[in-house]
C-alpha cells in the first residue's frame, strides 16, 4: 500500500467529516434537508468508495469504483456550489471544502487516466 493511498483515505474521511459537520449546520427548512441528504450522501460515499477501490481485486475493478469516487466527488462539489451561489447559509469553512474537493477530484482524475493507461499497456 503506498504513502498515496494511506494519505488519499485520511484526506476523503477527514473531508467525509467536513460534510457532516456542514450537515449539521444547515437551516432546518425544506431546503436544507434536501440539499442536507444530497450532499450528505455523496460527499461521505467519496471515502467509502475510495476505501472500497484500495480494496480492489483487478485494474478493472479499482478503475471502476475510483470512477464512483469521481462522480460522488464531482457530485459534492456541485451541491457546495449551489451552497454557496443561493447563500443558503454561511459556511465559514465553505471555501476551503470547495478547495479540498477540487483536490481530491483532480487527484482522483489523475489516478484514473494512469489506471486506464497502465491497463492498456498490460
Amino acid at each position: 500500500k503506498s504513502l498515496n493511498q494511506t494519505e488519499m483515505k485520511r484526506r476523503t474521511k477527514e473531508f467525509a467529516k467536513e460534510i457532516i459537520t456542514l450537515c449539521r449546520k444547515l437551516p432546518n427548512n425544506r431546503e436544507g434537508r434536501l440539499i442536507g441528504d444530497q450532499i450528505f450522501r455523496s460527499g461521505t460515499s467519496v471515502a467509502a468508495n475510495y476505501r472500497a477501490a484500495c480494496r480492489a481485486r483487478s485494474k478493472a475493478e479499482f478503475i471502476s469504483k475510483l470512477s464512483i469516487v469521481e462522480e460522488e466527488a464531482d457530485e459534492t462539489l456541485f451541491w457546495l456550489e449551489v451552497i454557496n451561489e443561493m447563500k443558503i447559509f454561511h459556511y465559514e469553512k465553505l471555501d476551503d471544502l470547495m478547495k479540498e474537493n477540487d483536490e481530491i477530484l483532480a487527484i482522483v482524475v489523475a489516478s484514473l487516466k494512469t489506471a486506464k493507461l497502465r491497463k492498456i499497456n498490460s
